[in-house]
């Protein structure tokens, strides 16, 4: 006879909300960032010695799309979605290495954001499953 027994919640499951909420609001920032670019390009000051490859319209759809999609995860984490952890997990893993690139221009907001998604990604990865919709 099998016996199933409910995966036990602790204090963990609120951090994986948290990252749901993050990444919500992050998705707000970059598509407001993105539909600026987009319509105001000509805005954005361009030197010489940029950091971008593309042009500022460019960026601003790149940076429309991963705020739609930075979105959606997040609400689909927040209301536990078993597929949106694993996409989660990949989204906050390429934001913790894109703010290697910005350490040098803002250090401390860098290495705030890096610690701040070192947790979200131990919550999801090892605390993940008590978030989990059908448990």
């Amino acid at each position: 006879m099998a016996y199933h027994h409910a995966p036990r919640i602790t204090g963990w499951v609120g951090w994986v909300w948290f990252a749901g909420m993050l990444m919500i609001i992050s998705g707000v920032f970059n598509i407001i960032g993105g539909l600026y670019a987009v319509i105001n390009s000509d805005v954005y000051v361009r030197t010489p010695m940029r950091l971008l490859f593309f042009d500022v319209s460019t960026w601003g759809w790149l940076h429309l799309i991963f705020g739609v999609v930075l979105f959606l995860t997040g609400l689909a984490l927040s209301v536990g979605q078993t597929w949106a952890r694993v996409v989660a997990v990949v989204l906050v893993m390429l934001n913790a290495m894109t703010q290697l690139t910005w350490i040098g221009v803002n250090p401390w907001w860098s290495l705030a954001v890096i610690a701040v998604d070192v947790l979200v990604l131990y919550a999801l990865i090892v605390h993940g499953r008590e978030a989990k919709l059908d448990a």
